[in-house]
């Protein structure tokens, strides 16, 4: 790959310059226009003293304004660098100031308090409405700045990802690693993203959002970017716009399948379905594959741009369980506790290699060499490979809560919840959960006077909303341990397995 992502946008703006590039609720541009757009803001960022490498954190939800922003950024040479919109405080200033020292941050309007909060907390941060760049939306500004020559190896954005440990660590991608990914399943599947219209309801501060956004704007598709996801909208959009690609964890699928339009609705158009992030049912692929649409089941996760296997749509019909495997760019293996490698149908850790896995972790050597081993990305997830290369996700080593799609850390949560004075001990684990998929269950041991009330408080102010836990248990006696030391949490999966029937929500 000899093309930075600019290349690639750039030949679009002139050979689909008066196709569609993004459609919202309220707005469309097409990529003459986006690349006119983003050049004037490129210019203006430069022109407020954006240099190469610094950072811009963009703290609002999906809109066209994040998107132009993105990539102007690009174009400026400065790297993206997204908060989650529904983080405190607190959250947004250790990921803005401690671990990427920001130079902007543009905020919706719904934001303007959190993000003046942030500013208050973290020095050397100027904060814009995101607003700003609607009046470069003609292309008016003109710069003489010199523009940074941008390279393949040059990094373009972070991605947090909730990972294993009480923060969030940051994923970067380069222009390598993201063209890579772009490339691989143009040469998988060219006839399902030829002339792609995609659904996106993924946050673009995540990779469900950004690289999604980013991978089918490469292919020249159109992409119809939603604030939220509702299910009776969506199956609105798939028929009014004929959308013929769209991806999420199954919890979407799930309610969409659950809604009163779904068995009327004409899906004929959708010819590339992609579900994983989280155990696919059977019985939710045959419901889909009664309507005429094949739902393939993926593994990956962000460290490997979202999406590390390709699955056919004849091994997505005859192994619905299984995940594809790797394509032309990507090897998907198996090894055991001592690293080797395993051989077929024997279960182990999924390691993973390819050219579109991240490059490192933002400022973290520690963490990149422990997952980035000779070339290979350690997953932390357990599964098993067959003679045909068709991977199985048997279980997730790392301990992560997948809700509506979104992952929340465990141990972020039992970090915040063990600053409550009184607690002694705390594990949190995933309880069903019919509208979400997942939701946490804190299981606490701690002194007489512990309440769930000043639990939740603490977490309310320290946590997102989604990551605050709706089941908490005060037990009366210490948590079990296993001979390691560590809380016995597949002893407290099995005690709670049913706490969505048996315990009541506290929120």
């Amino acid at each position: 790959m000899s093309s930075t992502l600019i290349d690639i946008f750039k030949w679009w703006a002139i050979d689909r310059k008066d196709v569609a590039a993004i459609v919202t609720a309220k707005d469309q541009i097409t990529y003459s226009e986006l690349d006119q757009w983003a050049e004037a803001v490129a210019n203006w960022l430069i022109s407020e003293g954006l240099k190469r490498g610094e950072r811009v954190t963009i703290l609002a939800t999906n809109s066209m304004e994040w998107i132009v922003l993105s990539q102007a950024v690009m174009l400026a040479g400065g790297i993206l660098a997204p908060v989650n919109p529904r983080f405190t405080v607190s959250e947004v200033a250790y990921m803005v100031g401690e671990r990427y020292q920001s130079k902007f941050i543009f905020h919706d309007t719904s934001r303007a308090e959190l993000a003046a909060g942030t500013q208050a907390e973290v020095a050397n941060c100027a904060v814009f409405n995101i607003s700003v760049i609607d009046q470069f939306r003609r292309g008016s500004l003109v710069s003489d700045a010199a523009r940074p020559d941008i390279g393949l190896d040059d990094e373009v954005v972070i991605i947090p990802t909730s990972g294993s440990t009480g923060h969030p660590k940051g994923v970067v991608y380069s222009h390598r690693s993201l063209s890579s990914y772009v490339s691989e399943t143009a040469l998988a599947e060219p006839y399902s993203i030829d002339k792609a219209k995609v659904l996106l309801f993924g946050p673009l501060c995540t990779s469900a959002g950004y690289v999604v956004t980013t991978q089918y704007l490469a292919y020249g598709g159109t992409v119809f970017v939603e604030e939220a996801f509702e299910p009776l909208r969506a199956i609105q959009m798939i028929q009014e716009h004929g959308i013929t690609v769209m991806m999420g964890a199954p919890i979407f699928f799930e309610r969409m399948a659950a809604s009163d339009s779904f068995a009327t609705a004409d899906l004929a158009s959708l010819r590339y379905c992609l579900v994983g992030g989280a155990r696919v049912s059977n019985q939710l692929l045959e419901t889909w594959l009664a309507k005429g649409v094949t739902l393939r089941q993926l593994y990956g996760q962000t460290e490997a741009g979202g999406q590390a296997t390709v699955n056919s749509r004849a091994a997505a019909v005859n192994s619905p369980e299984k995940c594809g495997r790797g394509s032309a760019f990507t090897r998907i293996a198996i090894v055991d506790d001592k690293g080797e490698f395993c051989g077929p149908n024997t279960p182990g850790e999924i390691v993973i290699k390819g050219a579109g896995i991240m490059t490192r972790y933002w400022n973290d050597e520690a963490a990149t060499a422990k997952t980035l081993v000779k070339g290979w990305l350690h997953t932390g997830d357990l599964g098993m490979v067959d003679e045909q290369g068709l991977l199985t996700m048997l279980d997730r080593l790392k301990d992560i809560i997948i809700s509506g799609g979104i992952n929340i850390s465990a141990a972020e949560l039992e970090r915040v919840i063990s600053e409550v004075q009184g607690v002694e001990e705390v594990a949190v684990i995933a309880a069903k959960d019919d509208a979400f998929g997942e939701t946490p269950l804190a299981i606490i041991y701690g002194n007489k006077d512990l309440s769930v009330e000043a639990i939740i408080a603490h977490c309310n102010t320290h946590l997102s909303g989604f990551k605050v836990p709706r089941y908490v248990v005060l037990e009366p006696q210490t948590l079990p341990r296993l001979a390691t030391g560590k809380i016995a949490k597949p002893a407290l999966r099995s005690k709670y397995a049913n706490a969505h029937v048996e315990l009541s929500k506290v929120r």
